[in-house]
């Protein structure tokens, strides 16, 4: 047997290797999933704000619209911050910012603080989206596996975003409002702790250079990276109105605050279903045939969600979930294929920004058209300006 201490020693790096991929893997979704179940909690809570400060549709969409910006307009910076500062610390710091913003929140005595605390909440999820995604994307170059990762990523998210706005609309039913928040914000700091301990020290600083070096073969796209981020723009701003709106259109058919907490948990666990197909289905049968399909399907849904029965409404939810997120999935996946040599990380950033900043604008322009002609208009508008992105999918994929 003279083989086997040479073979264990081979085996030994592979061993470390491969477990400090699963804890990046793990740390990321974990990440994505807190924050993305913070974020989306708004959409609960919103018509509950609406009636304790009797505000307008346009404030709704202003106070969506704050958590969204300040999340897209310090992606950029936060992938810069952390070159310096490094990936642990500042993915920690801003989850545990995210979860002071809730504590403030629960303690809101009027929309100045509320605002206040939106704003620090979107500023401490910055960090999250391009530099999580850009662990994993570092972390399975070498091994292979980089688009299944970061659909499971994706996943994580929508699984976040299922949990915790059903969670918090079963906790309505038996605390107040101010209670779950609270308890939401406890959650962010527990989350920041745990972070600090799993993130693995490999990842936990800049970008490797040996990652950045690795994507020197590709040439990349600039004008297929501006087609994707208008298109990934144009829909994020789509699932961000229609979600902003989505709670008004249930409490006018007669949904409640529990029912619309459902509403959300059925629309989110098809997303989540959605992030996972519609990334292998883009790898069979391609980016632009994928999106074409989910566009189409989500502009339909739309419609008949305005028109249909609370029941009905209901009914079409995890399907329109499904075809609703899935598409983003598909374009996340494209970023590094597009990405310029050794400018992945701020190639994310930037596809980040672009997207949720188009996530952040849509409630408050949308927001002042559900004011003047009604929400049903509104949602009809947003199935319209889907249609937008069938000829960009198109571009990006001459591009590939």
């Amino acid at each position: 047997m003279p083989d086997t201490p040479a073979a264990a020693m081979t085996a030994e790096p592979v061993a470390a290797e491969t477990a400090t991929r699963r804890r990046a893997l793990l740390a990321a979704c974990g990440a994505h999933a807190i924050h993305d179940g913070l974020t989306d909690l708004i959409y609960v809570l919103l018509p509950i704000w609406q009636s304790q400060f009797a505000i307008s549709y346009a404030m709704v969409g202003l106070l969506r619209g704050a958590y969204s910006g300040m999340m897209a307009g310090f992606q950029l910076l936060a992938s810069r911050l952390a070159r310096r500062w490094g990936r642990a610390r500042m993915l920690v710091g801003g989850t545990a910012l995210a979860g002071v913003a809730y504590l403030i929140a629960g303690q809101a005595g009027g929309i100045a603080m509320l605002l206040v605390a939106l704003l620090l909440g979107g500023l401490g999820a910055s960090p999250q989206h391009p530099l999580a995604s850009s662990m994993v994307t570092d972390s399975h170059e070498a091994g292979g596996g980089v688009k299944q990762a970061l659909a499971q990523y994706n996943f994580a998210g929508d699984i976040g975003k299922t949990l915790i706005p059903g969670l918090v609309g079963m906790l309505l039913v038996v605390l107040s409002w101010r209670a779950s928040v609270t308890l939401m914000g406890l959650l962010g700091l527990g989350a920041a702790a745990l972070l600090w301990w799993l993130i693995p020290a490999h990842h936990a600083g800049a970008s490797p250079v040996g990652a950045a070096a690795a994507t020197a073969v590709r040439t990349g796209s600039a004008s297929g990276l501006r087609a994707l981020l208008l298109t990934g723009v144009l829909d994020s701003a789509v699932r961000m109105g229609f979600l902003t709106f989505l709670p008004f259109l249930l409490k006018s058919k007669g949904a409640g605050t529990a029912g619309i907490g459902l509403a959300l948990s059925l629309l989110f666990v098809g997303g989540a279903f959605g992030k996972l197909l519609c990334g292998y289905l883009g790898a069979r049968i391609g980016m632009m045939k994928t999106v074409w399909l989910t566009e189409s399907l989500t502009a339909l849904l739309i419609v008949l969600a305005v028109w249909l029965p609370q029941a009905g409404v209901l009914a079409v939810l995890p399907w329109l979930g499904l075809a609703l997120n899935g598409t983003s999935s598909v374009l996340y996946g494209t970023v590094p294929e597009l990405a310029a040599p050794g400018k992945r990380e701020q190639a994310f950033a930037l596809f980040y920004t672009g997207t949720i900043g188009g996530g952040a604008l849509a409630p408050v322009l949308f927001g002042r058209l559900g004011d003047a002609a009604g929400v049903p208009v509104a949602l009809v508008a947003l199935a319209a300006i889907l249609l937008l992105t069938l000829p960009l999918a198109w571009r990006v994929n001459h591009a590939l």
